[in-house]
């Protein structure tokens, strides 16, 4: 008899993996694409950081560090706060991850017993829900709407989900780019405390915001676990650096897991991640790029039919309700990407309920290929 698999690796893909396979594909044939479709920048990390990297490589052994992160990175994601926020976070309360996906595996195993439910907004980045799934907790949906911005309110957390024993939630968001304004946040923060739940804060789009900076939740508790990431503001997807900011309560659980799991954060990345702390300049200039490929597409998407759209307060996306072209967004988008060359995702991964009538657009690209894209779309809908 053959051993079988666990049910842990039983989730759902990542959709959108299936739509850069088709897009590559096109490319290796010799079609253009136009990449609407991934949550990454297409800028490189910041220049101090590529030099301090550089300047390591050559110097240092680049061994294990100490499991929470080396000491200049959490002090310096502590300068972070008190420059950005005009917050004073201690860097004991600073725990250094392997990108963002580490800190949500952290955060789940530490504050949560197998079969706890959580409660997330839906649509939601479905790495979520999958993380949850696997560690044998039971992510709760609960169902957002456009008025509210997709983002969950405390009424339909307790009507959906009552029992549940902690809130995600992500300002700005993915796939909607909607954030939470100061007082709805507040309104979570206080209806966590009185029901005793714990509340998670994705905000590793923090800095690209477009009607203002983002507070952190940490201005409202220190109750929160806060995760955070080089990836998106700071140009470093590939570096797999990350952050999470902890309750004291939480900060031993953490330490042995990571000491057990992961051991630490990549060496290299860390030294890196001191430096891109310290470039603002250059990486504002891309927040200005995304502000005006923003604006571009904010513009010209309704004049192609895509005139339902949400805010788009920060990240880089646009979610658009597609469903009077379509109530299938899978398909949806393999035509788009056949006739125009245009690779964007469907709604599908995001919302599993009503995500075919949804897609969205990743506008982290150049302006001239953004310009390009709405041309394209709307000659394709005409």
């Amino acid at each position: 008899m053959k051993p079988t698999p666990s049910k842990r690796g039983a989730i759902d893909p990542f959709f959108v993996m299936e739509v850069m396979k088709a897009a590559a594909l096109r490319e290796a044939a010799g079609g253009d694409v136009i990449h609407m479709e991934v949550g990454q920048p297409s800028t490189p990390a910041p220049r101090k950081a590529i030099e301090a990297a550089t300047a390591a490589m050559q110097r240092d052994p680049l061994g294990y560090t100490l499991a929470l992160g080396i000491p200049e990175l959490r002090l310096a994601i502590s300068r972070h706060y008190r420059s950005y926020y005009g917050l004073d976070v201690s860097p004991e309360r600073i725990i250094v991850t392997t990108g963002s996906s580490t800190g949500f595996q952290l955060a789940f195993l530490s504050a949560f017993d197998a079969g706890d439910k959580v409660a997330l907004g839906e649509p939601a980045y479905p790495a979520y829900r999958n993380i949850l799934k696997a560690l044998d907790l039971n992510p709760a949906m609960i169902v957002t709407e456009m008025e509210t911005r997709f983002q969950p309110t405390p009424q339909q957390i307790n009507a959906q989900a009552m029992d549940a024993k902690g809130v995600l939630v992500a300002s700005p968001a993915n796939p909607t780019g909607t954030m939470l304004g100061d007082a709805e946040m507040k309104a979570l923060v206080d209806d966590c405390a009185a029901k005793g739940r714990w509340l998670i804060v994705d905000e590793i789009y923090h800095g690209i915001t477009y009607n203002g900076r983002a507070q952190s939740v940490l201005a409202l508790t220190d109750q929160a676990i806060v995760i955070n990431s080089f990836s998106k503001y700071f140009s470093m997807t590939g570096w797999r650096l990350g952050w999470m900011v902890v309750p004291e309560s939480l900060l031993r659980p953490i330490e042995c897991l990571t000491q057990n799991f992961y051991i630490s954060a990549p060496g290299i990345s860390q030294v890196a991640g001191v430096a891109a702390l310290e470039s603002y300049d250059e990486l504002e200039a891309n927040v200005a790029r995304y502000a005006k490929n923003r604006e571009i597409l904010l513009n010209e998407l309704p004049q192609a039919g895509f005139d339902r759209l949400a805010p788009a307060d920060g990240a880089f996306y646009i979610y658009a309700d597609i469903s009077r072209f379509t109530n299938d967004a899978n398909e949806f988008c393999k035509r788009m990407l056949a006739e125009t060359g245009i690779a964007a995702t469907p709604g599908f991964d995001f919302d599993r309920g009503r995500g075919h009538y949804f897609m969205r657009y990743s506008f982290a690209g150049s302006t001239d290929r953004m310009i390009e894209a709405a041309k394209r779309l709307k000659a394709w809908v005409k």
